[in-house]
């Protein structure tokens, strides 16, 4: 073998180990994330209230978290995260991001991009018929969201889909639930 297919030949070997390691560190040894059949984006945008979410490093001392979605004349759509800092009367914090559909079957898979060229998944895996709450997910079931239309969410919606999310993978155990009013 001359040098060059020596080089050839690692890069191949190294492509290949860094996909498996991907594959690996991606699946947690869960089944395919089931999402959401159909999702008419242009009802799911709007503002939404957190609920509760599972540990996100981005939301640590965070209070009345928002996200308002709105439709860009490009198709993606435009992502502004809002949350009140240590208290709900706290400083605002305010991230903008650009969402786009990777799935054009269900338009239930997103990918988010706060800051370029880093971007996460955004998987709706449940809403309601009335696009009045949602399940939202990552496929390593590392991340989670549960969103309402109005501030506070009736509990035995919000058993229900605790209970969906634990039965798809999800720690729920694990969950903060998010302070929108003040008690």
């Amino acid at each position: 073998m001359n040098n060059r297919n020596i080089a050839i030949a690692s890069t191949l070997l190294s492509a290949a180990a860094i996909g498996a390691y991907a594959v690996l560190r991606n699946s947690n040894n869960h089944p395919e994330l089931p999402v959401e059949e159909s999702v008419d984006l242009d009802r799911y945008l709007g503002e939404w209230y957190e609920i509760a979410h599972l540990p996100f490093k981005y939301e640590k001392g965070c209070f009345g978290v928002k996200a308002i979605y709105a439709k860009r004349d490009d198709g993606d759509i435009d992502v502004l995260n809002i949350c009140h800092k240590d208290s709900l009367t706290g400083e605002l914090d305010i991230a903008k991001g650009k969402a786009c559909v990777v799935d054009t079957k269900t338009n239930a898979k997103l990918k988010v991009t706060f800051v370029w060229p880093f971007s996460g998944d955004y998987w709706i895996l449940k809403v309601g018929k009335k696009y009045d709450f949602a399940l939202v997910g990552t496929p390593d079931r590392d991340n989670l969201w549960i969103l309402s239309r109005t501030p506070e969410m009736d509990e035995n919606r919000l058993e229900k889909l605790r209970t969906h999310a634990q039965n798809l993978g999800f720690d729920t155990s694990k969950l903060i639930y998010t302070t929108q009013v003040e008690a």
